[in-house]
């Protein structure tokens, strides 16, 4: 096993499988029917002049009655794409009025991010309403997480909980993931999470690292589970974890220090809780201190152990056996101590 990519990191301290947490709207951008967002590189400016000419140049132009042409849509995401905001909106619109679903939701994400156009929520609103009745999947959750929230339309519960589910239906993983925690939410216990079981999986198989560690904790504790699944628990635990959810990198440490799902792995277990522990964890700050004291996966150091205890107290982690621990260190070792949890916060 290769070591764990200390350059991946994201913020987040969420219990999947003991929570019904939803995605935030703005937390994704997801494929727009087949066409991948790129991340945002301009701040929303005019697209140069020359951007239509050359989008006119990439594809043929196929003209229906109406006059528009057929690849508008094509050109409009392709625009977006490239940073053209205005230019995609240009194109997208026009399309949009005509009812094309995936136009629809592009004019909804340049609305809803203010991208080329004024931020505006009740435009974005509308248009992910629109794409949604038309049934394209990714307005489906973008209007469903919308009618959960009830900030910008009205809420709407059983509205939103039909749209997910036909969004999770059409292969949207992050629909797939909000169902099943409804699911459960509805059916607490082990028959809820079996209900559910389908779309956790065709989410983590999609790759959200949510869903890979809720399915992870389901396959290792939910009685009814197959031995077959069971048995890819750490697996999916892994996927989590190197996708920076710093709760999965926490477990995943715990799993192979412990030997849960698989054989004990010492060695790689403190590597990834010094992961889950440099990222903020505190938690894992706190099992760096014991990690150390018992030498670990690790030579023992009580200065680097009493580095992690302070960090972990200064966040809030109160534990009397390290501070037991720590009191029995020298006026020096303690100095030391401070001096680099005091370096560590600075970085």
């Amino acid at each position: 096993m290769s070591d764990p990519d200390l350059t991946i990191a994201r913020k987040s301290n969420a219990k999947l499988c003991r929570s019904s947490r939803l995605l935030p709207l703005a937390a994704v951008l997801t494929l727009l029917s087949g066409a991948a967002l790129a991340q945002d590189s301009t701040t929303g400016e005019a697209a140069p002049a020359t951007a239509g000419a050359a989008d006119a140049k990439s594809a043929e132009a196929v003209t229906s009655d109406t006059g528009v042409s057929d690849d508008a849509t094509a050109r409009a995401f392709g625009a977006f794409q490239r940073g053209y905001y205005l230019t995609a909106m240009e194109l997208a619109l026009p399309r949009a009025q005509l009812g094309d679903p995936a136009a629809q939701t592009l004019v909804a994400e340049l609305f809803a991010a203010g991208l080329g156009v004024a931020r505006n929520m009740d435009d974005a609103a509308f248009w992910y309403a629109q794409a949604a009745e038309s049934g394209d999947a990714s307005a489906q959750f973008k209007y469903g997480v919308m009618l959960l929230e009830g900030r910008h339309v009205k809420a709407d519960a059983a509205r939103a909980e039909e749209l997910m589910k036909k969004a999770a239906d059409a292969g949207n993983a992050f629909a797939q993931f909000n169902h099943a925690q409804a699911l459960v939410s509805k059916k607490p216990g082990d028959a809820g999470i079996l209900e559910a079981l389908p779309y956790f999986e065709k989410a983590a198989e999609q790759g959200v690292p949510d869903a890979q560690y809720a399915l992870a904790q389901i396959y290792s504790n939910t009685v009814g589970v197959p031995d077959e699944k069971r048995a890819l628990a750490r697996e999916f635990m892994e996927k989590a974890a190197r996708a920076g959810f710093d709760t999965a990198q926490l477990d995943y440490a715990m799993w192979l220090i412990d030997g849960i799902g698989g054989p004990k792995d010492y060695e790689n277990g403190f590597r990834w809780m010094k992961v889950a522990a440099t990222r903020g964890n505190v938690i894992a700050q706190n099992r760096m201190a014991v990690l150390h004291i018992n030498a670990i996966g690790t030579l023992g150091d009580p200065v680097e152990a009493a580095k992690w205890y302070i960090l972990s107290r200064r966040a809030g982690y109160d534990d009397r056996s390290l501070a037991d621990f720590y009191q029995g260190l020298t006026e020096e070792e303690q100095k030391q101590a401070i001096d680099a949890a005091n370096k560590f916060g600075r970085r």
